[in-house]
């Protein structure tokens, strides 16, 4: 009896995860916008935004184990890691500013600044 209790919760939590996903709002030059992504089993499969002139930004949510996010500089000879984060599964929604909390990245060349943080969605 208990295995089937336990079967049916993980089955359930399960169900839940891949049917959950993130969203991360960016703001950088006054603007705001809302980037989703839902589970994938490739995460290098997973293509980066272009924000504004010089910022790529990634968001990568690996199903069953962690949610990633990565800033690149748009650079002339090819994009430079600026900032990347880890959320291991699960997270929750406890802030204001969702499950990772308010992240500032900076331009090294421009001094422009992008902020960014990210939640769970049902």
């Amino acid at each position: 009896m208990k295995y089937w209790l336990f079967l049916a919760i993980f089955l359930g939590s399960v169900a839940q995860a891949q049917t959950q996903s993130v969203a991360c709002h960016i703001t950088y030059g006054g603007e705001t916008r809302v980037i989703e992504a839902a589970p994938v089993a490739t995460p290098y499969s997973v293509p980066t935004m272009q924000v504004g002139s010089y910022f790529l930004f990634r968001l990568v949510f690996e199903a069953g184990t962690a949610i990633k996010t990565y800033v690149y500089g748009d650079r002339d000879s090819g994009p430079v890691p600026l900032h990347q984060a880890t959320f291991s599964l699960p997270v929750t929604n406890s802030s204001r500013h969702g499950f990772s909390g308010q992240h500032f990245v900076y331009e090294p060349v421009r001094d422009g600044e992008l902020q960014y943080w990210c939640e769970l969605r049902p």
